[in-house]
């Protein structure tokens, strides 16, 4: 299993939210790719990066600083937030970076989600974010009547071969990831890729995760329990080689 540490963007800032809410906001440090170059130098090899601004106005805010993060830090790169045109995803992709990671317009334009996957393969991800088991968009403020299963296999008949799927509930909690929602995602599309996001952090999350059986849960994201000093990247990758 591969771990990607998290870095949430907002206002040029390092920063997580809890439970998605912008009004729960904390800043870790001000410079993303310092950050960045801190989790290299730790041993990641992936990075997943969040443009929050882009999440909650529906256009990218960070895409020169993300372009930096992949020219000085040899990481590879996913970024989502605020990808809802062919220009905002063109931009990224001419940036260098690894995925394109699609949300609200994954759900509302299948059409354009399918024209991507046309041009840019396996660059294109889709971040599925639930709760209950229903997907959540524009930046967790709105809940829709789709089941997350039902969307991620609506988006693998399309093509796509990463799906990234957040528990909202768990996000920033701490507390562990959904193992039951990791599950039916993975089972419901046994041919994507599936990278897990929400609660995820300790050591033992990853263990977790790695015991459900699913041979498609190919990573998982941390981010605020290495900010927090809950753990340290370092142990959360010493966990993928039990």
């Amino acid at each position: 299993m591969v771990i990607l540490p998290a870095i949430d963007l907002m206002d040029n800032c390092c920063v997580r939210l809890r439970q998605g809410r912008a009004d729960q906001r904390t800043i870790y440090s001000d410079n993303p790719v310092a950050q960045a170059q801190k989790f290299r130098a730790g041993g990641a090899e992936h990075l997943h990066v969040v443009d929050l601004d882009g999440a909650f106005t529906g256009a990218p805010k960070h895409t020169a600083v993300i372009a930096q993060i992949v020219r000085e830090c040899g990481l590879k790169v996913e970024v989502g937030g605020g990808l809802r045109t062919d220009e905002a995803v063109a931009e990224l992709m001419e940036a260098g970076v690894a995925r394109a990671i699609i949300g609200t317009r994954a759900l509302e334009d299948t059409e354009a989600l399918a024209r991507w996957v046309k041009q840019y393969g396996e660059r294109i991800a889709v971040g599925i974010d639930a709760r209950d088991g229903f997907v959540q968009t524009r930046g967790w403020v709105e809940t829709s009547s789709v089941k997350a299963t039902d969307l991620a296999k609506k988006v693998a008949d399309i093509g796509v071969q990463t799906i990234i799927y957040t528990d909202t509930a768990t996000d920033g909690m701490l507390g562990g990831t959904n193992l039951q929602a990791m599950k039916a995602i993975a089972e419901a599309v046994p041919s994507v890729k599936i990278i897990a996001s929400g609660g995820v952090s300790l050591p033992q999350h990853v263990t977790d995760l790695m015991n459900l059986g699913c041979d498609n849960l190919w990573g998982a994201i941390v981010g605020k329990a290495i900010y927090e000093g809950v753990t340290t990247l370092e142990a959360m990758l010493a966990a993928t080689n039990v």
